[in-house]
């Protein structure tokens, strides 16, 4: 079969065999399957001030996100699941609840704070 092409405003011709879909295809040797690694995970061992901490008298950010309200203040009373702090994580609204009743020591934090996991926020009496 013969192509005319235009190049540049320069014709030329050209003679093309049109091939099969197989004789066309590049030949790749074949891979050998890679061998599947496992690596055993341990978990760290838990630190030292992990282990000190009082979750009944503490109220700490389960995520990384930011204050958007803060429901308490020091000294008022709190009732068992009353929301104490509003978080924004990833455009998710949190609510985080007291765990049980109690009075408030003292707030760490301010509506706009950036909070990290595992920070506290709220401490109790």
């Amino acid at each position: 079969m013969k192509l005319r092409i235009k190049i540049d405003g320069k014709t030329y011709e050209a003679e093309v065999e049109i091939l099969d879909g197989q004789e066309s295809a590049p030949e790749y040797p074949p891979y050998p399957p890679a061998q599947p690694t496992f690596v055993s995970a341990t978990l760290p061992e838990p630190a030292q001030v992990k282990a000190e901490r009082n979750n009944e008298t503490e109220c700490r950010s389960p995520v990384t996100g930011m204050v958007i309200k803060v429901n308490v203040e020091a000294g008022q009373e709190v009732q068992q699941d009353e929301v104490v702090v509003v978080l924004e994580s990833m455009k998710m609204e949190m609510q985080i609840t007291a765990t049980k009743p109690g009075v408030v020591k003292r707030v760490l934090v301010t509506p706009g704070s950036a909070v990290k996991a595992d920070e506290l926020m709220v401490e109790f009496a």
